[in-house]
């Protein structure tokens, strides 16, 4: 709750330099100062339109924001893959992290990325439905497998068959739109003209994670959980609060109930 409180003072800090600086230009100038002011005061409309679509952008983030703050932690993370995998690893440091830095590939984001048990997972968190995903993870794998192969020194000319980590893709999404508990987005659905079997395939599962869905793995994944909780509550008080407002509403029932102590 502390991060999340972090988040919530940095929209309002945003919210608080937009009045400042719209201030700024509705003062009245003095002097050579006049000179100024009337250079501001033409092009006050773009700048002020340009701050709120920063707070927009900061504003609608949270979600995605404070999901990779939990699932970089790697016992949380090692939590929520053993709730997907059925299995009951207790050393978070089996976990190589081999998210690419700064997360960003000729556009593409991937939010964390790990190898365990010999295959190399993508995982990403979704706000909005993108069925255009597998592209953008293909686009993201090519990369992880050059790092991977530089890495390791793999010979790509060996007259021996290379290994690598076998890569499966999972969104975790918590849109508005209504979809169902589970379903897969493939690559070939994007090609134009298609038939027969697509020779080159990358299928991608979307888990909704809204609060009420996927009961079974919110049960096995407690951290999970709470964070659909949390979720759930933003948009109950956005329903008659600003998205600072609803944030920080939340983040005080959150506090006295014990929700995402841990964070």
């Amino acid at each position: 709750s502390k991060y999340i409180s972090e988040i919530y003072a940095f929209n309002s800090r945003l919210s608080k330099s937009r009045r400042c600086l719209k201030r700024s230009f509705e003062s009245p100038g003095k002097g050579e100062l006049n000179m100024v002011r009337q250079n501001a005061v033409n092009t006050k409309e773009q700048t002020l339109q340009q701050a709120d679509e920063m707070t927009v952008t900061v504003n609608t983030k949270y979600k995605d924001t404070v999901f990779r703050m939990i699932f970089s932690d790697k016992k949380n993370l090692l939590s929520l893959y053993n709730a997907l995998n059925g299995k009951d690893y207790r050393d978070p440091d089996l976990l190589e992290i081999v998210t690419l830095d700064n997360a960003i590939y000729m556009g593409v984001k991937n939010d964390l990325a790990f190898i365990l048990d010999c295959n190399m997972f993508l995982w990403e968190h979704q706000s909005t439905y993108n069925p255009n995903i597998p592209l953008r993870d293909l686009i993201y794998i090519a990369k992880e497998y050059q790092k991977y192969v530089k890495q390791k020194k793999i010979s790509l000319y060996s007259t021996r068959q290379q290994k690598l980590p076998a890569p499966r893709f999972i969104v975790f999404y918590n849109g508005k739109s209504e979809v169902g508990e589970k379903f897969e987005h493939r690559l070939s659905d994007a090609y134009e003209n298609f038939s027969g079997e697509p020779e080159l395939e990358l299928k991608v599962t979307v888990l909704n994670i809204n609060e009420g869905h996927n009961q079974k793995l919110m049960e096995q994944c407690q951290i999970l959980k709470e964070y659909a909780c949390f979720v759930a509550r933003v948009r109950k008080h956005q329903k008659t609060l600003p998205v600072e407002a609803a944030v920080e509403q939340a983040v005080k029932e959150c506090i006295q109930e014990g929700i995402l102590r841990e964070f």
